[in-house]
């Protein structure tokens, strides 16, 4: 499966996880089949700044701001200020959208790590992706 990242959408990303730092940020991911055109970042309910959990009313919100542009939520996307971008096993606990894409971004090292996932039959597979303008 050959997925595409808007440059646009992960860059927001990027600075969503930063200036949530060392908190996890999270958000939704809006496009269509494999492409990922725009990220809108959720507030996050959870209390521990390792965890994240989405603010119910931002991913509906996600959904009817897609909806309305023709575009679908494919995923869901959070931080790992200080953990590599591999699912944690609360991570795969909690994912619960089969065939979505989940994206983690790690701040670890200098350069922020982004890596993509895909649910599938309550496993998270790891794909490659390319970022488009």
């Amino acid at each position: 499966m050959s997925c595409t990242v808007n440059a646009a959408a992960l860059a927001a990303i990027v600075a969503h996880a930063e200036a949530e730092r060392p908190r996890e940020c999270c958000g939704v991911l809006l496009g269509s089949g494999t492409t990922i055109v725009e990220a809108i970042g959720t507030e996050n309910l959870a209390d521990a700044v390792d965890r994240f959990l989405i603010d119910p009313k931002g991913h509906i919100d996600a959904r009817r701001a897609g909806r309305a542009r023709g575009l679908d939520v494919v995923g869901f996307y959070h931080s790992h200020p200080g953990a590599p971008a591999v699912p944690s096993s609360v991570d795969l606990a909690e994912a619960s959208y089969p065939s979505h894409f989940y994206l983690i971004v790690s701040l670890l090292d200098t350069q922020p790590d982004a890596r993509l996932y895909w649910l599938e039959s309550g496993r998270v597979h790891p794909r490659n992706f390319v970022t488009t303008d």
